[in-house]
């Protein structure tokens, strides 16, 4: 372990898998206490479980974010049994359809941009009340190259990444003078766990699928998760505002 984030408290949403997990073991390891919140119990708990085990400091909380009164309680319960919030990680996503915008439905459209976008803006408005009052914070938001382009995913999917990069951007220079950061990833492939339930039919499908060769080397999420994890740290002090791609150069292409 070394000590770069000792005496500090980092949320790490989706961090029962994938690049959420990740994070949340490189940010214990790096002396963080880290609070895992995912839906799912047993994967959450498997993280807080292998954080124990290299002797850091880790609780879960578990719940859907899109809910407010999740959000509420983590960070609530965050504050009570840690007494600060310096990091946000909003990692948690799903994946859309591959739906083109006329064959979306409202029930696709509505989780997705729930979960994706709704879920951090909200997360952010509840952890900046803290972060102001501590008078320092930083903010990493997972967008996609699907946050950079239009040939990465179905429509709900790309709307909702290319927002969180606006949410990013727009929060970055309101807290500019407070001490907090904001910043985002781009991950392009990643070797990770997130279900894709593709539409048969649907012509993003079809569309996209043309764009696949330029996606480059599928990278591991301990890559990603130290971006994550630079990004948050001092040595990232006076980076806000960013959209860094960790994409094999995909965004290059």
């Amino acid at each position: 372990m070394t000590n770069e984030f000792m005496g500090k408290t980092a949320i790490v949403t989706g961090g029962g898998a994938g690049i959420g997990r990740a994070t949340a073991l490189q940010l214990a390891l790096a002396g963080a206490n880290v609070v895992v919140a995912d839906v799912h119990a047993e994967t959450a708990l498997d993280t807080v479980a292998s954080i124990h085990s290299a002797q850091g400091s880790a609780m879960a909380v578990v719940g859907d974010l899109s809910e407010q009164a999740v959000v509420d309680h983590l960070v609530a319960h965050t504050i009570e049994t840690y007494g600060s919030i310096d990091v946000l990680v909003n990692n948690a996503g799903i994946m859309d359809d591959m739906s083109g915008p006329h064959e979306v439905s409202d029930a696709v459209w509505n989780r997705v941009i729930q979960v994706n976008l709704t879920a951090p803006f909200r997360l952010i408005r509840a952890v900046v009340p803290q972060m102001l009052l501590q008078g320092h914070g930083a903010i990493v938001n997972t967008t996609s190259e699907a946050g950079l382009r239009g040939s990465a995913a179905g429509t709900a999917y790309t709307v909702s990444k290319h927002a969180v990069v606006g949410l990013t951007k727009s929060a970055a220079v309101i807290y500019r003078d407070k001490g907090i950061r904001v910043n985002a990833v781009a991950p392009g492939g990643v070797a990770t766990s997130l279900e894709v339930h593709v539409k048969e039919d649907a012509m993003g499908l079809g569309v996209i699928g043309g764009y696949a060769r330029n996606v480059g080397r599928i990278a591991q999420p301990e890559e990603l998760a130290a971006a994550i994890v630079f990004l948050a740290s001092d040595a990232a002090s006076n980076i806000s505002g960013a959209i860094l791609p960790v994409d094999s150069s995909w965004s290059a292409v």
